[in-house]
């Protein structure tokens, strides 16, 4: 499928809205995506069913030619195989009248993604870790959205009201004038729209193309280090010599005794089982409602926090710069992951990615491996070794003293300096390569490299995850590529 590619001078974001919708409009959107479940579920059977009957065929001693066709799974096959059915399957022929086809369209194009996913990463294609073969959604775990991309999607001239395909008229929790305002000006313009139901809560997120605006920064010319960490959530060491420190709030540890108190609610009633196909008794679901609502609260006053920090830095410094932390590897920690995932040291550098681009300043990411707390901010001597618990970095060449984290800030900040003789970063992609003749002596053992290597991956085997994957334009339909089936072997 073609990416989408804004027109010059114009990129493509996204804004979400909160809705307030009645008891009418609430049972139209849990139908759409309920409808998007369903679809999903009829994808992955549709395609699953052929490599079970593949594996049986060939257990009879079949040969390749005269086993069962490949099933593809792109998106126009998916498509045109559920249309053909949707009428006769007892499944979906009472009701699927009722929804848009764009909530049947949005869990086949989900499944397609999926099965794309787990071949691509099975053939070493994809980054990142492995994926699995994909599985039914279930219908109280899943997360009810369904996306829209034709038909009528705007935002009403009050600005209180959205409107969407089949679902109708919304009435949004906030007041939103100024996107309509936008669309009127030709400066923005709908290309999506998504419904999710989240923390609770229903949102629509319309995906626009709007035009550049660059918001002005208060000193464009200031850079500023950023050193994330627990006991305190940022430290900010700018090039004005200022030093700052942002409080780490710990919102899930002020929580905890909320927690532990709904927790054992929870636990004392009647919980589902999937076992038994035992279904929760009201007094569980209750409970359980009041145990979410606590953790809706965390999230939205860590989000709340990371936003305001954020967009404070963006406004007012025109270079910042960040660690690119190994935060999957930090979590790992027992003792510790509960607070890294708190303080949420991704999202930060997530937000800080985007809005830096919308004010147009640059964003440094220092390498993994640079040693940023290990480095003497005045001489550049390195330590070959700091204990997490030494909160006090001793410089035994020059002899400097000072907080670990403020010196990590001056190291980090230090690295805006040394890249702004050039435009493009060093060799690894980030900042952080540091010159070898500006180093006082040679650098220790896991300064800069890492020390361990990463497990090669396993030769797929014969069992169920094993063999090659077929290609999800192995189909017969127009405008998919063929294939050799002979190079199709059983996934399972």
């Amino acid at each position: 499928m073609k990416k989408f590619v804004p027109r010059p001078g114009f990129t493509a974001c996204a804004h979400r809205l909160a809705l307030d919708p009645n008891a009418t409009v609430m049972g139209r959107l849990y139908s759409h995506a309920g409808a998007a479940r369903a679809a999903y579920n009829w994808a992955v059977a549709h395609v699953t069913a052929v490599w079970w009957q593949r594996r049986a065929e060939a257990s009879y001693g079949i040969d390749e030619d005269g086993l069962t066709p490949w099933r593809s799974w792109s998106l126009p096959a998916l498509r045109k195989a559920f249309n053909e059915g949707k009428r006769t399957d007892p499944r979906f022929a009472g009701w699927w009248e009722e929804n848009s086809k764009e909530a049947y369209n949005t869990g086949l194009a989900n499944a397609s993604a999926a099965f794309d996913n787990y071949a691509k990463s099975k053939n070493g294609k994809r980054k990142g870790a492995r994926v699995g073969v994909p599985r039914f959604k279930s219908k109280r775990k899943a997360r009810p959205a369904c996306r829209f991309t034709t038909g009528t999607m705007r935002i009403e001239a009050d600005g209180r009201h959205v409107t969407l395909p089949r679902i109708g008229t919304i009435r949004l929790h906030e007041h939103r004038p100024d996107l309509h305002a936008r669309i009127d000006a030709g400066t923005m313009r709908i290309l999506s729209a998504t419904v999710r139901l989240d923390r609770g809560h229903w949102f629509v997120a319309f995906q626009v193309e709007q035009r550049n605006e660059l918001a002005p920064v208060a000193r464009p010319d200031a850079a500023v280090g950023i050193d994330l960490g627990i006991k305190s959530l940022a430290v900010l060491a700018d090039s004005e010599g200022n030093v700052a420190e942002e409080p780490n709030p710990r919102h899930l540890d002020r929580a905890q005794k909320q927690l532990r108190r709904a927790s054992r609610v929870v636990s004392r009633r009647r919980g589902p089982d999937r076992r038994t196909g035992r279904k929760p008794s009201r007094r569980w679901e209750k409970a359980d409602r009041v145990r979410s609502k606590v953790h809706h609260r965390v999230a939205n006053l860590r989000e709340d926090t990371l936003h305001k920090l954020t967009t404070r830095l963006t406004r007012e410094y025109g270079t910042i710069v960040v660690e690119d932390l190994n935060v999957a590897g930090m979590v790992r920690n027992r003792r510790l992951s509960r607070r890294v995932a708190d303080a949420a040291f991704g999202e930060i550098r997530r937000l800080l990615t985007y809005k830096t681009r919308r004010h147009g300043t640059r964003m440094i990411v220092a390498d993994r491996w640079f040693p940023s707390s290990k480095t003497c901010s005045r001489c550049g001597a390195v330590k070959a070794k700091l204990p997490l618990g030494v909160r006090v970095f001793e410089c035994d060449t020059c002899g400097l003293v000072l907080d670990r984290d403020e010196n990590a800030g001056h190291n980090l900040l230090a690295l805006a300096t040394r890249n702004t003789r050039t435009t493009c970063l060093t060799g690894t992609g980030v900042a952080g390569d540091l010159d070898p003749a500006a180093m006082v002596g040679p650098k220790p053992r896991g300064a800069d490299r890492k020390t361990r290597t990463t497990r090669p991956r396993h030769p797929a085997g014969t069992g169920r995850a094993g063999g090659a994957i077929p290609s999800p334009r192995a189909g017969t339909e127009a405008g998919d590529r063929q294939q050799d089936t002979r190079t199709q072997l059983a996934l399972w």
